[in-house]
């Protein structure tokens, strides 16, 4: 037997505060890990399907919360709402983007809260919460009362990449050490390929690194290990497909886009069920899903979408607009691998792993219980 590393930290040692905390993607995950986590959600129909789930909720808005209402937090994460960053938005965080990093700048710089949120006023709404990781982690350094946070966890669309730049700079001033980049979903064996700009940040000097790809990146034409000579001598899994993930779905399938592609309505995209899905948007409901000789098959049911984002079969999805929350969740197995890194836990094992697809809703205390009805 390997004897414990004496300095190496335990899941017990943390707990997870999430700003933007959605169906629970990240909940999932950390609680496989055996982290405690607390979920700040505003959305009606999120917070039943984490209420459905167990999960410790404070049902309001990441504006009305703040770090002194979570002291037993040592680790942040966030997943600030992205649509005005996205490539299907109308892109005013796109063009935001240069006022944001100034409003970055004026974080780090100490300029007083209640003068910048005077002049975010002018922004989207959603845009200005993207600022949200950063203020708590500045607040939680600067009140005496507050412990600075142990680790720092962000992902967001791939257009908020150079936010999350400036964010590393601010984080390095203040004694931490990040890693940044854009992941690819299925390189970590989720059945989806899906792009994540993603951030880590620990304290201290140790460094701090990315989770590295445990699967294949997908390509277009290569559909097999052996269809590609650099495939069949990678140390890689193969990328896991539609079919591997829905078991229940028997025989061939295409699954045809609701969006269309350059602009014209008959060109939508098309999977194969031995192929990974296209992103799993929130409108995944509208998919059409067709047998080989063309004939409609039943569309994804919402536990099949959720599979697609490697939530647990049984996951008790609820409320309203269940296509839109499974399709902003995090995927739970990426989250799995960010978390671990972010922590320094070392790479998931099969145990955390297989506890992530049998996952069933933690248990949970009086503090807890009152959790899901606010602060």
């Amino acid at each position: 037997m390997i004897p414990e590393q004496p300095n190496k930290p335990r899941p017990a040692d943390f707990h997870i505060v999430d700003l933007f905390a959605g169906p629970g993607g990240l909940d999932v995950a950390a609680h496989a890990l055996g982290v405690p986590s607390t979920g700040i959600e505003w959305d009606s129909g999120a917070v039943a399907t984490r209420t459905s789930a167990g999960l410790a909720t404070v049902a309001k808005d990441v504006l009305e919360c703040s770090p002194e209402q979570f002291p037993e937090a040592n680790v942040l994460a966030g997943g600030p709402p992205c649509q005005t960053f996205t490539v299907a938005g109308h892109g005013a965080g796109r063009r935001d983007l240069d006022t944001v990093l100034a409003f970055v700048q004026r974080l780090v710089d100490r300029d007083k809260w209640a003068n910048i949120e005077t002049d975010l006023v002018k922004l989207d709404p959603r845009t200005r919460l993207v600022l949200q990781p950063l203020r708590w982690a500045l607040e939680a350094i600067d009140n005496p009362d507050l412990r600075p946070y142990e680790a720092i966890v962000l992902e967001q669309v791939p257009a908020v990449l150079p936010v999350w730049e400036k964010y590393a700079q601010a984080l390095e001033s203040e004694g931490y050490r990040t890693d940044f980049d854009v992941l690819r979903t299925e390189e970590f064996g989720v059945p989806q390929t899906r792009r994540r700009a993603v951030l880590i940040a620990r304290r201290g000097d140790k460094p701090v690194k990315l989770p590295a790809p445990t699967h294949c990146r997908y390509r277009s034409g290569v559909e097999a290990p052996h269809d590609d000579l650099a495939l069949s001598e990678s140390p890689l899994k193969m990328w896991v497909s539609m079919a591997q993930a829905l078991p229940n779905r028997h025989g061939p399938f295409t699954v045809i886009s609701n969006y269309s592609t350059g602009g014209v309505s008959s060109n939508r995209g098309r999977r194969h069920s031995h192929q990974p899905s296209a992103t799993v948007t929130g409108k995944v409901s509208r998919n059409r899903v067709v047998a080989p000789d063309g004939t409609d098959l039943p569309r994804f049911t919402f536990a099949e979408a959720g599979l697609l984002q490697t939530f647990p079969a049984a996951y008790p999805w609820s409320g309203t607009d269940i296509s839109q929350q499974i399709g902003n969740a995090v995927p739970p197995r990426l989250g799995i691998y960010i978390i671990s890194a972010a922590l320094g836990l070392g790479r998931p094992t099969n145990a955390d792993l297989a506890r992530l697809t049998s996952w069933t809703p933690p248990a949970r205390n009086a503090h807890d219980s009152t959790e899901s009805t606010g602060l």
